[in-house]
């Protein structure tokens, strides 16, 4: 019995480009024309000259590709890359820009395993694995190299001339769309990523050479903290994922911070995130630049918090239960917590952020000099919420189980997210409570930021990472907790009672830097008093502070002032 074999069929070039283009625009880019027809509403032709001018300019830009030897593989990676980014951005309502993409460079193994659900799996199978088997197993006919040539171009040039035409024909309508609304091109698929893939590159290979400038060289410890009589430790804690709106102390209906509460912690209403990523606002956090004057560029180029600490003499660590420091722990004690594979608060390389507490304890028991100590949560980071607190806080159900969460109600994700908040009061609130434990040996705080917000399918919105400019307050909008020991608020003048009458004052992440500084009483030409948040309420020492900061914002080494990189210090920098 003879087994008929399938015949390959067999396509032109020009035809292939204009069928992957069809299938690009018609079924990888919903969330692109959902957009484009909410914002072109004042006008369907608009809308219709634009569709057909990106339509043209695709099929102009996938023909030019299509030599022999580079057309599939260029297809296939487009259509790997558009089906891909259509899964995140159409059930997740986020937006592929170039912080997404370093989000994205820099994630764990962990991390990374809870966006691996079967759900990307099918959509992948369906919309990249099939179709770019197809493209594998089609013939494609091509010319010889001149003709073929020839052929493209007299397609492509009426294409673009066309494509040109209509856009020109309609400019006032596009640019006022394009320029009110940014998103709508970043939802493009395939440019959209694979511009942003390019942007992150070519920033990540400017930065590959850039030296670390001194920061605070004048730094010193004051008159109130040599006067304390027992060593000052302050805990930051660097939360993950909070959102304000969710925390009872912000007025949220359900109770997710009653032991906070009943500490009598100090809580600021309105605080403002720098970014909506932890790769922009952690580094951000701890940076000396306020956020409308903060790049990436200037993170790295110029030292940070916890090194101006360290210059006055204050012992600093970072203790990370999350991805990392970002580069701001590159010259301190750094400990990951993620090692303590034996531990039953550990599994997949992942802890619950109590964690902390055990080594905490052994810390300030052991602590004998001046210190500052730096907890970065694993906090309310998602999509899996569920793994972010244990059991006995699941008080909150019926909560999310999984982290497909288009499988889940949005009452089920509120649950879960709020069970990690809950969750994250209990470790705040054992972080003070630890640190009132020694408060005999030691004079101790606490202050609390998270790095940024989270959405929780609000106007379709999930997780974070959405430009800033764009991006909803549920992921703008983060708590900001602090606590005072006894002793610590007797050593270093702090009045939480006047403290307390000013926490509806707004504040943001521009104000950590130089309230730990405050809090640490250290002295510095770049401290600067008004963005200290604590400053109105302190008593000021003997040798008193400066009224303002003489530092100015500078790009490259060359451009700081003699203020902030003295001549003499330049040895000291540290090359990446």
């Amino acid at each position: 019995m003879m087994v008929r074999r399938i015949r390959r069929p067999e396509l032109g070039s020009i035809t292939l480009s204009a069928i992957v283009s069809i299938y690009l625009l018609a079924i990888t880019n919903n969330s692109f024309w959902s957009h484009a027809a909410t914002y072109f509403d004042h006008s369907r032709l608009s809308l219709l000259s634009f569709g057909a001018a990106l339509a043209l300019t695709t099929f102009a830009v996938l023909t030019l590709a299509s030599v022999k030897y580079v057309m599939k593989p260029v297809l296939i990676f487009l259509i790997v890359v558009s089906a891909s980014a259509a899964y995140f951005v159409d059930y997740f309502g986020v937006i592929i820009d170039k912080d997404m993409i370093g989000n994205a460079a820099v994630t764990t193994q962990a991390e990374a395993s809870h966006l691996l659900t079967g759900s990307l799996m099918l959509q992948l199978l369906l919309y990249a694995v099939i179709p770019s088997v197809f493209v594998v197993w089609v013939k494609v006919r091509h010319r010889r190299l001149l003709p073929k040539a020839a052929i493209n171009l007299a397609m492509i040039i009426p294409c673009l001339l066309i494509s040109g035409g209509l856009i020109y024909s309609d400019f006032a309508s596009v640019a006022y769309v394009i320029r009110e609304h940014k998103d709508l091109m970043k939802r493009f698929n395939p440019t959209g990523p694979v511009s942003a893939a390019v942007r992150y590159a070519s920033s990540t290979y400017k930065e590959r050479n850039i030296v670390v400038q001194p920061l605070g060289t004048d730094a010193r410890q004051g008159a109130r903290v040599a006067a304390a009589g027992k060593p000052v430790v302050v805990v930051v804690v660097a939360g993950e994922t909070a959102r304000a709106m969710n925390f009872s102390l912000n007025g949220y209906d359900r109770e997710t911070n009653p032991e906070l509460k009943s500490l009598g912690v100090i809580n600021y209403t309105d605080t403002t995130s720098c970014g909506t990523a932890t790769a922009i606002s952690l580094p951000c956090m701890f940076s000396v630049y306020p956020r409308n004057e903060y790049t990436d560029w200037k993170a790295r180029s110029t030292e940070n918090l916890v090194n101006v600490l360290t210059r006055a003499g204050v012992s600093v660590s970072w203790w990370d239960n999350n991805t990392g420091s970002k580069g701001i722990a590159d010259l301190i004690s750094f400990a990951s917590m993620t090692n303590q594979k034996n531990s039953p608060l550990c599994n997949n390389g992942e802890c619950l952020d109590e964690i902390f507490l055990g080594e905490l304890d052994k810390k300030l028991a052991a602590t004998k000099s001046n210190s500052v100590i730096v907890l970065h949560q694993l906090g309310s980071h998602g999509p899996s919420y569920y793994l972010r607190y244990p059991e006995k806080f699941r008080k909150f159900k019926p909560d999310c189980r999984t982290a497909e969460l288009m499988k889940c109600s949005v009452e089920e994700i509120t649950n879960a997210y709020d069970n990690t908040i809950l969750y994250t009061d209990h470790v705040l609130a054992s972080v003070a409570r630890l640190l009132e434990k020694h408060q005999n040996d030691i004079s101790g705080a606490m202050i609390y930021m998270s790095d940024h917000g989270e959405s929780l399918g609000e106007n379709g919105i999930y997780l974070h990472g959405a430009p800033y400019a764009i991006a909803p307050r549920e992921q703008t909008q983060v708590p900001f907790v602090s606590w005072f020991s006894k002793p610590y608020q007797a050593a270093m003048g702090i009045d939480t009672s006047c403290l307390a009458k000013e926490t509806d004052r707004p504040k943001s992440h521009d104000n950590l830097f130089h309230t730990v500084l405050g809090m640490m009483d250290v002295e510095t030409k770049v401290y600067n008093r008004d963005l200290d948040a604590f400053a109105n309420c302190t008593r000021q020492g003997p040798l008193g502070k400066p009224n303002g900061s003489t530092f100015q914002a500078a790009d490259t080494a060359k451009d700081l002032p003699a203020a902030v990189v003295p001549a003499t210090a330049m040895p000291g920098a540290k090359a990446l």
